[in-house]
């Protein structure tokens, strides 16, 4: 069955909805950052996701294979770059930016699995955003942030990946399919973390967490996974990826002016043009039926 190509307001409202939660999501990481290293937080963030709620929900109806393949990209490989990249110094603003190359991602991964093959209008809006994209990367400095970059870039590939996951597997239940992919992801993470952060840092960080990281990881786990996931996986098997997925280039307008107002992040006027060319590319993949009418109108008025 094909998946419905237009969003009624209500599940226009629900995707919006998801926008601000994972916009806000990257001033928690930061703050969670403080207390915790990236791999501990990962496996804290896999571990509290999956349970209980495993032993109440039951397994999606797929083979465990691809609901392994879903937990490690969609979310040990995503949030393990993600984390690691803000750690080492990429802000929560540009990183919730540049993540958005999910969306390039997605469309040509759409394409060779499902065959979903975007229009004209949806390939020149991704070319419009991918110029934000290049302002980004044309200013980002330092060897570290340099390394973020890269890690984001790869978070948004896992991202895109974990998209085409969650139409192969068609979970009756998107809230089931979260729960099962975390508790895939929890004991790679919890290895990687015990291995690469060793266990001294693991019980400092445990010892000494702050309130405010508390707060964060819980909004992490139960807002942005939770929620925003469950919602997310309801969105991408209902419909077209091309229809749902360009919605999150906005997550990074969130993402900066979340990260500006709680962490004073500075709103420099390349990041600000940046932030247009991504939103002009979304108006315009969104628009293309407007833009289509426009253009038959003028041929029908001055060419025929």
């Amino acid at each position: 069955m094909r998946n419905k190509i237009n969003l009624p307001p209500k599940h226009l409202l629900l995707v919006l909805g998801i926008v601000l939660i994972w916009g806000v999501n990257f001033v928690s990481v930061f703050i969670a950052l403080e207390s915790f290293p990236p791999f501990l937080l990962s496996a804290i963030r896999f571990g509290l996701s999956a349970l209980p709620w495993v032993f109440f929900i039951p397994r999606p109806k797929a083979p465990w294979r691809l609901i392994i393949y879903y937990g490690l990209f969609n979310f040990a490989l995503q949030f393990g770059f993600i984390f690691t990249g803000i750690h080492l110094g990429i802000s929560p603003g540009l990183a919730s930016l540049v993540l958005q190359i999910q969306v390039f991602f997605s469309m040509g991964l759409a394409f060779f699995f499902f065959h979903d093959r975007p229009s004209i209008f949806k390939v020149a809006g991704s070319l419009i955003s991918f110029l934000g994209l290049g302002i980004v990367a044309y200013h980002v400095q330092g060897e570290s942030t340099f390394l973020g970059l890269i890690l984001m870039l790869l978070a948004s590939l896992s991202w895109a990946a974990g998209n085409m996951l969650t139409k192969k597997i068609q979970s009756e239940s998107p809230l089931a399919l979260v729960f099962w992919g975390n508790l895939a992801a929890f004991p790679v993470m919890a290895v990687i973390s015990f291995v690469f952060e060793g266990p001294l840092v693991i019980q400092n960080s445990l010892q000494n967490m702050s309130p405010a990281s508390i707060g964060a990881v819980l909004y992490i786990v139960y807002f942005s996974t939770h929620l925003g996931y469950g919602a997310w996986g309801f969105l991408i098997k209902s419909y077209s990826t091309l229809v749902v997925v360009p919605f999150t280039l906005l997550v990074p307008l969130v993402g900066f002016i979340s990260s500006a107002f709680y962490l004073g992040e500075e709103l420099q006027s390349w990041k600000i043009l940046a932030s247009f060319f991504i939103l002009g590319g979304l108006i315009f993949g969104l628009l293309e039926r407007q833009i289509r009418e426009v253009i038959n109108g003028f041929r029908a008025k001055f060419l025929s």
